[in-house]
Protein backbone atom coordinates (compact mmCIF):
# COMPACT_ATOMS: atom_id res chain seq x y z
CA UNK A 1 0.00 0.00 0.00
CA UNK A 2 1.72 3.65 -0.59
CA UNK A 3 1.53 6.01 1.86
CA UNK A 4 1.14 9.47 0.93
CA UNK A 5 2.59 12.26 2.77
CA UNK A 6 -0.16 14.72 2.10
CA UNK A 7 -0.39 16.73 5.05
CA UNK A 8 2.73 15.81 6.98
CA UNK A 9 4.38 19.08 7.83
CA UNK A 10 7.46 19.47 9.28
CA UNK A 11 6.46 22.35 11.19
CA UNK A 12 3.83 20.10 12.92
CA UNK A 13 7.01 17.61 13.96
CA UNK A 14 9.44 20.42 14.93
CA UNK A 15 6.08 20.88 17.26
CA UNK A 16 6.20 17.43 18.45
CA UNK A 17 9.36 17.59 19.17
CA UNK A 18 9.47 20.89 21.12
CA UNK A 19 5.96 19.03 23.19
CA UNK A 20 9.00 15.99 23.56
CA UNK A 21 11.31 17.92 24.49
CA UNK A 22 9.65 20.47 27.34
CA UNK A 23 6.75 18.30 28.57
CA UNK A 24 4.22 20.95 28.57
CA UNK A 25 2.46 22.31 25.76
CA UNK A 26 2.43 25.78 26.87
CA UNK A 27 6.08 26.08 27.03
CA UNK A 28 6.59 24.15 23.65
CA UNK A 29 4.09 26.37 22.25
CA UNK A 30 5.76 29.98 23.45
CA UNK A 31 9.76 28.62 21.90
CA UNK A 32 7.54 27.67 18.32
CA UNK A 33 5.82 31.49 18.52
CA UNK A 34 2.51 29.68 17.86
CA UNK A 35 -0.54 29.69 20.44
CA UNK A 36 -1.14 27.04 22.92
CA UNK A 37 -4.88 26.09 21.31
CA UNK A 38 -3.11 26.24 17.83
CA UNK A 39 -0.31 23.63 18.78
CA UNK A 40 -2.35 20.88 20.17
CA UNK A 41 -4.68 21.68 17.37
CA UNK A 42 -1.72 20.74 15.21
CA UNK A 43 -0.11 17.55 17.52
CA UNK A 44 -3.87 16.25 17.35
CA UNK A 45 -3.85 16.35 13.14
CA UNK A 46 -0.41 14.76 12.80
CA UNK A 47 -0.96 12.16 15.26
CA UNK A 48 -4.47 11.25 13.02
CA UNK A 49 -2.35 11.11 10.23
CA UNK A 50 0.06 8.50 11.74
CA UNK A 51 -2.64 6.63 13.09
CA UNK A 52 -1.50 6.60 17.27
CA UNK A 53 -1.23 9.29 19.85
CA UNK A 54 1.88 10.26 20.37
CA UNK A 55 1.12 11.91 23.75
CA UNK A 56 -0.41 10.63 27.09
CA UNK A 57 -2.12 13.72 28.92
CA UNK A 58 -3.15 13.78 32.39
CA UNK A 59 -2.62 15.95 35.53
CA UNK A 60 0.61 14.15 35.90
CA UNK A 61 1.71 16.21 32.62
CA UNK A 62 2.74 15.21 29.02
CA UNK A 63 4.69 12.11 28.52
CA UNK A 64 5.02 10.37 25.14
CA UNK A 65 3.33 6.84 24.74
CA UNK A 66 5.72 3.75 24.36
CA UNK A 67 4.84 4.04 20.40
CA UNK A 68 5.06 7.90 20.61
CA UNK A 69 8.61 7.10 21.68
CA UNK A 70 9.60 5.46 18.92
CA UNK A 71 8.15 7.67 16.46
CA UNK A 72 9.59 10.92 18.04
CA UNK A 73 12.83 9.51 17.69
CA UNK A 74 12.14 9.02 14.19
CA UNK A 75 10.90 12.43 14.15
CA UNK A 76 14.13 14.04 15.27
CA UNK A 77 15.98 12.32 12.63
CA UNK A 78 13.87 13.74 9.98
CA UNK A 79 13.69 17.44 10.99
CA UNK A 80 17.32 17.30 11.48
CA UNK A 81 17.84 16.02 8.07
CA UNK A 82 15.47 18.42 6.43
CA UNK A 83 17.69 21.21 8.23
CA UNK A 84 20.57 19.78 6.78
CA UNK A 85 18.85 19.65 3.29
CA UNK A 86 18.38 23.34 3.80
CA UNK A 87 21.96 24.37 4.92
CA UNK A 88 23.35 22.86 1.96
CA UNK A 89 21.17 24.48 -0.14
CA UNK A 90 22.37 28.02 1.10
CA UNK A 91 25.55 26.76 1.01
CA UNK A 92 25.60 26.45 -3.15
CA UNK A 93 23.39 30.37 -3.32
CA UNK A 94 26.63 31.93 -1.46
CA UNK A 95 28.51 32.54 1.83
CA UNK A 96 26.16 33.17 4.18
CA UNK A 97 23.21 34.52 1.98
CA UNK A 98 20.46 34.54 4.38
CA UNK A 99 19.52 33.47 7.69
CA UNK A 100 22.53 31.91 10.28
CA UNK A 101 21.88 31.09 13.54
CA UNK A 102 24.93 31.96 15.71
CA UNK A 103 25.31 31.21 19.53
CA UNK A 104 27.13 33.30 22.01
CA UNK A 105 27.88 32.56 25.52
CA UNK A 106 26.75 35.03 28.16
CA UNK A 107 30.43 36.03 29.24
CA UNK A 108 31.54 37.16 25.80
CA UNK A 109 27.93 38.24 23.71
CA UNK A 110 27.54 41.46 24.97
CA UNK A 111 31.13 42.60 25.29
CA UNK A 112 32.40 41.10 22.05
CA UNK A 113 28.92 41.28 19.38
CA UNK A 114 28.87 44.79 19.00
CA UNK A 115 32.42 45.04 17.93
CA UNK A 116 32.02 42.73 15.04
CA UNK A 117 28.55 43.55 13.71
CA UNK A 118 29.62 46.03 11.28
CA UNK A 119 32.68 44.34 10.03
CA UNK A 120 30.25 41.26 9.53
CA UNK A 121 27.80 43.08 7.68
CA UNK A 122 30.60 44.74 5.56
CA UNK A 123 31.98 41.15 4.37
CA UNK A 124 28.27 39.68 4.10
CA UNK A 125 25.98 41.77 3.21
CA UNK A 126 23.59 39.16 2.48
CA UNK A 127 23.71 37.71 6.10
CA UNK A 128 20.58 38.01 8.22
CA UNK A 129 22.25 37.45 11.73
CA UNK A 130 19.84 35.72 14.01
CA UNK A 131 21.76 35.48 17.88
CA UNK A 132 21.31 33.08 20.77
CA UNK A 133 23.15 33.62 23.83
CA UNK A 134 23.61 30.95 26.20
CA UNK A 135 26.30 28.68 28.10
CA UNK A 136 28.36 25.86 26.23
CA UNK A 137 26.55 22.89 27.23
CA UNK A 138 23.39 24.50 25.93
CA UNK A 139 25.22 25.47 22.61
CA UNK A 140 26.75 22.59 21.87
CA UNK A 141 22.88 20.57 22.30
CA UNK A 142 21.73 23.44 20.20
CA UNK A 143 24.15 22.45 17.48
CA UNK A 144 23.70 18.70 17.81
CA UNK A 145 19.94 19.36 17.00
CA UNK A 146 20.38 21.89 13.92
CA UNK A 147 18.70 24.52 15.57
CA UNK A 148 22.32 26.43 15.81
CA UNK A 149 24.15 26.90 12.68
CA UNK A 150 27.38 28.24 14.82
CA UNK A 151 28.64 29.05 18.01
CA UNK A 152 31.25 31.93 19.58
CA UNK A 153 32.93 29.75 22.96
CA UNK A 154 35.69 28.94 24.98
CA UNK A 155 38.43 25.84 23.73
CA UNK A 156 38.90 23.71 23.92
CA UNK A 157 35.38 21.53 23.33
CA UNK A 158 34.87 17.97 24.96
CA UNK A 159 32.69 15.80 22.46
CA UNK A 160 32.57 14.55 19.03
CA UNK A 161 31.10 16.06 15.91
CA UNK A 162 31.99 19.76 16.35
CA UNK A 163 34.80 21.75 14.40
CA UNK A 164 36.11 24.33 15.39
CA UNK A 165 38.67 27.11 15.02
CA UNK A 166 40.36 29.59 17.32
CA UNK A 167 40.18 33.52 16.83
CA UNK A 168 41.89 35.37 20.10
CA UNK A 169 43.27 34.84 23.44
CA UNK A 170 41.56 37.34 26.07
CA UNK A 171 43.56 37.60 28.88
CA UNK A 172 41.71 37.94 32.53
CA UNK A 173 42.56 40.66 34.53
CA UNK A 174 41.83 40.77 38.54
CA UNK A 175 38.76 43.20 39.59
CA UNK A 176 38.87 44.25 43.14
CA UNK A 177 37.30 46.62 45.31
CA UNK A 178 39.10 50.20 45.80
CA UNK A 179 41.82 49.92 48.80
CA UNK A 180 41.93 45.90 48.21
CA UNK A 181 45.41 44.60 49.74
CA UNK A 182 46.00 43.36 45.91
CA UNK A 183 45.73 47.08 44.75
CA UNK A 184 49.20 47.59 46.04
CA UNK A 185 50.85 45.93 42.90
CA UNK A 186 50.94 47.42 39.60
CA UNK A 187 50.66 43.58 38.20
CA UNK A 188 49.69 40.41 39.84
CA UNK A 189 50.70 36.67 39.48
CA UNK A 190 47.79 33.85 40.09
CA UNK A 191 50.30 32.45 43.02
CA UNK A 192 49.35 35.88 44.93
CA UNK A 193 45.41 35.49 44.06
CA UNK A 194 43.79 33.59 47.66
CA UNK A 195 40.72 32.25 47.69
CA UNK A 196 39.68 33.57 50.85
CA UNK A 197 37.04 36.98 49.33
CA UNK A 198 37.04 35.21 45.58
CA UNK A 199 33.86 35.69 43.71
CA UNK A 200 32.62 33.55 40.90
CA UNK A 201 29.98 33.01 38.67
CA UNK A 202 27.21 30.61 38.75
CA UNK A 203 27.24 26.52 37.78
CA UNK A 204 27.21 26.30 34.25
CA UNK A 205 29.84 29.03 33.31
CA UNK A 206 32.77 27.88 31.44
CA UNK A 207 34.79 31.39 32.95
CA UNK A 208 33.89 29.59 36.77
CA UNK A 209 35.34 26.54 35.89
CA UNK A 210 38.49 28.50 34.71
CA UNK A 211 38.52 30.36 37.28
CA UNK A 212 38.24 27.77 40.09
CA UNK A 213 41.34 25.85 37.73
CA UNK A 214 43.53 29.20 38.22
CA UNK A 215 42.73 29.89 41.65
CA UNK A 216 41.79 26.77 43.02
CA UNK A 217 39.99 27.88 45.84
CA UNK A 218 39.04 25.32 48.85
CA UNK A 219 36.15 22.59 48.61
CA UNK A 220 33.32 22.92 50.95
CA UNK A 221 33.77 21.75 54.46
CA UNK A 222 30.23 21.08 54.78
CA UNK A 223 27.01 20.08 53.28
CA UNK A 224 25.85 23.78 53.24
CA UNK A 225 29.02 25.75 54.14
CA UNK A 226 30.61 26.83 50.49
CA UNK A 227 33.62 29.36 50.99
CA UNK A 228 32.73 31.66 48.36
CA UNK A 229 29.86 33.57 47.19
CA UNK A 230 28.33 33.74 43.08
CA UNK A 231 26.91 35.63 40.89
CA UNK A 232 24.59 35.03 38.05
CA UNK A 233 26.29 37.24 35.51
CA UNK A 234 29.34 39.31 34.96
CA UNK A 235 27.94 42.59 35.61
CA UNK A 236 26.37 41.29 39.08
CA UNK A 237 29.38 40.10 39.91
CA UNK A 238 30.90 43.47 38.95
CA UNK A 239 28.73 45.24 41.37
CA UNK A 240 29.25 42.67 43.86
CA UNK A 241 33.33 43.22 43.43
CA UNK A 242 32.08 46.95 43.78
CA UNK A 243 29.87 46.68 47.10
CA UNK A 244 32.86 45.48 48.81
CA UNK A 245 31.98 41.70 48.85
CA UNK A 246 35.53 40.41 47.52
CA UNK A 247 37.43 40.02 44.00
CA UNK A 248 37.14 38.40 40.97
CA UNK A 249 38.63 37.42 37.77
CA UNK A 250 37.38 39.30 34.81
CA UNK A 251 37.60 38.41 30.86
CA UNK A 252 39.73 41.54 28.90
CA UNK A 253 36.61 42.62 27.10
CA UNK A 254 34.59 42.83 30.11
CA UNK A 255 36.60 45.61 31.82
CA UNK A 256 35.35 48.65 31.08
CA UNK A 257 34.91 52.41 32.37
CA UNK A 258 31.73 52.74 34.15
CA UNK A 259 30.67 56.13 35.58
CA UNK A 260 28.62 54.44 37.80
CA UNK A 261 31.63 52.13 39.28
CA UNK A 262 34.58 55.07 39.43
CA UNK A 263 36.09 54.70 42.46
CA UNK A 264 34.84 51.90 43.79
CA UNK A 265 36.61 49.32 41.58
CA UNK A 266 40.36 48.96 40.69
CA UNK A 267 41.42 46.56 37.82
CA UNK A 268 45.22 45.04 37.52
CA UNK A 269 46.82 42.92 34.68
CA UNK A 270 48.09 39.27 35.56
CA UNK A 271 52.01 38.26 34.62
CA UNK A 272 50.94 34.46 34.12
CA UNK A 273 50.62 33.60 30.04
CA UNK A 274 48.18 31.39 30.87
CA UNK A 275 46.16 33.61 33.02
CA UNK A 276 42.94 33.79 29.88
CA UNK A 277 41.03 31.90 27.11
CA UNK A 278 40.75 31.46 23.90
CA UNK A 279 37.73 32.03 22.29
CA UNK A 280 36.78 30.40 18.88
CA UNK A 281 34.62 29.64 16.11
CA UNK A 282 32.32 26.61 16.38
CA UNK A 283 30.30 24.40 13.59
CA UNK A 284 29.14 20.94 13.15
CA UNK A 285 31.87 19.23 11.55
CA UNK A 286 29.43 17.77 8.87
CA UNK A 287 28.23 21.13 7.98
CA UNK A 288 28.76 21.20 4.35
CA UNK A 289 29.32 25.12 4.70
CA UNK A 290 32.85 24.50 6.39
CA UNK A 291 34.50 26.73 4.47
CA UNK A 292 32.54 29.25 4.68
CA UNK A 293 32.92 29.17 8.47
CA UNK A 294 36.90 29.05 7.90
CA UNK A 295 36.78 32.16 6.24
CA UNK A 296 34.30 33.90 8.98
CA UNK A 297 36.79 32.92 11.51
CA UNK A 298 39.60 34.25 9.69
CA UNK A 299 37.97 37.52 9.11
CA UNK A 300 37.03 37.56 13.18
CA UNK A 301 40.86 36.25 13.63
CA UNK A 302 42.21 39.40 11.70
CA UNK A 303 40.14 41.87 13.42
CA UNK A 304 40.95 40.58 17.06
CA UNK A 305 39.51 43.55 19.66
CA UNK A 306 42.24 45.63 21.29
CA UNK A 307 43.21 44.42 24.66
CA UNK A 308 43.56 40.51 23.05
CA UNK A 309 45.87 38.33 21.04
CA UNK A 310 45.02 36.86 18.06
CA UNK A 311 44.98 33.23 17.46
CA UNK A 312 46.72 33.52 14.45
Amino acid sequence: MVQHLTGLSLRDLDYALAVAELAHFGRAAERCGVSQPGLSEQIRKLEAILGTPLFERGRGGVHPTPRGQVLLRQIAVVVQEARGLMQMARSQSGAFDGPLDLGVIPTLGPYYVPLVLRDLRREFPSLVLRLQESQTGSLLEALARFTLDAALIALPLDGDGVAAQPLFFEPFRVLMPAGHALAAHAALRLAMLGADDLLLLEDGHCLREQTVSMCRPPAPTGRTATPYRHATSLEMLRHMVAAGEGFSLMPALAIRDDPELNGLVQARPITDAEAGRLIGLAWRATDPRTADFERLAEILRRNAPEGTRSAA
